[in-house]
């Protein structure tokens, strides 16, 4: 492994101050050390890796070599989530939750994810400027709470706001990392309101008879997620943890791409009218539009680095990680490394329009292996079906595209906002 010098350190330094974010760091020393190195922060030393090679081995030929579950934050809070365990308990989670998510039942939630869509644009005004982190966030907590645990969320929004933020805000990389012991104060009460309030929907779920059990689809007989784990007799406080998971996990990273798509959208104005002119010639699948997303999920992806404890000795090429270290896998680095992506930084969705030319495990947004994750192919319907409806709804005129920037919390955010003037499109009739 070869050591980071103090030039290298240095130019890590002012990387950080000018992009404000950790990013900028990992990106020098990626580029001055290679796929392989050690963070040289006193306290905190982990390892980095990073790129297809480095990915195959973390997520398949040798997983078994690594944990999940850290004693990070994330595990306090999810606790027996399907997301931090590992072994037989994450696979028997996993095995029952996997139905209600299979790329078969999406259809099904067609109508939900456009209702909740259209109860948040309800509240627009022409000439409305609108955060669309923001309202992208509410979008996407509307569609988790109604596709999944059968529960129209939207006057519940004023009482979890504040207490999911607060939960994004504890898992989000932190001073804790260099003081694991660090008091985490101020977080006791809303982590309760969200306990409260999800336990409130278990009871409610288990009070109805089974007749009356709404599923997610009334042409279906399949139940939605929360449905499906109580017939499955799992403990409350079990439930729980997945119905966590799901709603922070799951809607954190739709916020994410929804909101960065917009973001770059604003930022390129031509990619933008295409798309438009598009997804206004046909109510079908929009090639440039799944180009757009597959682009923003390559550029900034919102679970941005995976997070391991090494269980046995774990080898790579330039050196090996000793068990009982920390190291993280850089989905973000490998999606920008020039040696395998043409103009690496660049936004150019066209990159996709004719399939992978990119070696396996290099595009890695949604993680790889046995354990990729398990809400893929419904984020990926759900920022298609939404990002088309709000477009084809209204006109976006971007108003700080250029002063956005990325920021390494739960998800990789584009902050401080991306600020939209929205303005109400005609209705398109397709049969004409």
């Amino acid at each position: 492994m070869t050591a980071i010098s103090s030039r290298t350190g240095l130019a890590a330094m002012r990387a950080l101050i000018k992009e404000r974010s950790p990013l900028g760091p990992l990106k020098v020393m990626a580029e001055q050390v290679g796929r392989f190195f050690q963070l040289p922060i006193p306290g905190f030393r982990p390892y980095v890796v990073f790129g297809p090679e480095a990915v195959r081995k973390v997520l398949v030929t040798e997983r078994n070599k690594l944990l999940w579950r850290n004693t990070d934050p994330v595990t306090s809070l999810l606790d027996h989530g399907v997301l931090v365990t590992d072994g037989e308990e994450h696979d028997h989670y996993r095995a029952l939750m996997e139905p209600a998510l299979h790329p078969g039942q999406l259809p099904g939630y067609t109508q939900i994810m456009l209702r909740q869509t259209d109860h948040v644009t309800s509240q627009w005004k022409n000439g409305d400027i609108v955060d669309m982190l923001q309202e992208g966030r509410k979008i996407a907590l509307l569609i988790v709470m109604d596709t999944l645990f059968g529960v129209d969320a939207w006057n519940d929004l004023p009482r979890i706001w504040t207490p999911i933020i607060k939960a994004i805000e504890y898992i989000s990389p932190g001073m804790w990392i260099f003081w694991r012991n660090l008091p985490r104060t101020g977080y006791r009460k809303y982590f309760k309101t969200l306990d409260d309030y999800l336990y409130g929907i278990i009871t409610e779920k288990r009070r109805l008879p089974a007749d009356e059990q709404p599923s997610r689809d009334p042409r279906s007989s399949t139940p939605n997620l929360l449905q499906h784990l109580i017939d499955a007799g799992l403990e409350d406080h079990i439930i729980r943890d997945q119905m966590l998971t799901m709603l922070i996990a799951g809607h954190d990273t739709s916020t994410a791409l929804l909101a960065w798509t917009f973001a770059l959208l604003g930022q390129h104005p031509d990619i933008h009218t295409r798309l438009i002119e598009e997804l206004d010639l046909t109510d079908n699948k929009s090639s440039l539009l799944d180009q757009v997303i597959k682009e923003s999920l390559r550029l900034f992806p919102p679970i941005h680095i995976g997070n391991r404890r090494v269980r046995e000795d774990l080898e790579f090429p330039e050196g090996t990680i000793p068990a009982g270290e920390r190291m993280f896998y850089s989905i973000y680095l490998t999606h920008r490394d020039p040696a395998i992506w043409e103009e690496a930084d660049i936004f150019h969705p066209e990159r996709f329009a004719h399939g992978p030319k990119t070696p396996p495990m290099s595009y890695i947004p949604f993680g790889g292996g046995p354990r990729a994750c398990i809400g893929a192919a419904f984020g990926q319907a759900e920022a298609r079906l939404v990002i088309a409806h709000l477009l084809r709804g209204f006109n976006f005129e971007p108003i700080n595209a250029h002063q956005i920037h990325p920021h390494m919390g739960a998800t990789l955010e584009p902050r401080p906002c991306v600020l939209m003037r929205v303005t109400k499109r005609p209705t398109i009739n397709y049969s004409s």
